[in-house]
């Protein structure tokens, strides 16, 4: 795995750890506040954090237990600039019942003062 790689893997897997932890706030410090994307939750844009905050709240809200992981990563080095893309699949869990969505995800990372930040988003559901 490539330095970049393992950079970006770092902040992704304590994004997850985060995020299978339900401690939404954490996942957000790892966003920009200029961060806009596509959410696999809706048709819509979202911009900045607090609507990027509502597709985290509308995820953990769907069952008892909730869980994030993500595969196969593949990063692009452009220097200050850099684009992870991966597939990921969200595991819903209540009582019995567990169901998994699986989809494809790309963040554009931008480093500022030594900092990797995801400055964009993009997620879909696969088909």
């Amino acid at each position: 795995m490539g330095d970049i790689l393992k950079e970006l893997m770092s902040v992704e897997q304590s994004c997850a750890d985060a995020f299978n932890q339900a401690k939404v706030q954490d996942i957000l410090a790892y966003f920009s506040d200029e961060i806009s994307g596509f959410s696999s939750t809706s048709h819509q844009r979202f911009n900045g954090k607090s609507d990027l905050e509502k597709t985290f709240y509308y995820y953990l809200s769907e069952a008892e237990k909730v869980t994030f992981e993500l595969s196969e990563p593949r990063a692009i080095d452009l220097g200050d600039m850099a684009i992870l893309d991966f597939y990921w699949v969200v595991t819903l869990i209540t009582g019995e019942k567990k169901s998994e969505i699986n989809g494809r995800g790309s963040h554009v990372y931008q480093r500022t003062n030594g900092e990797w930040k995801i400055i964009y988003e993009h997620f879909s559901r696969a088909h």
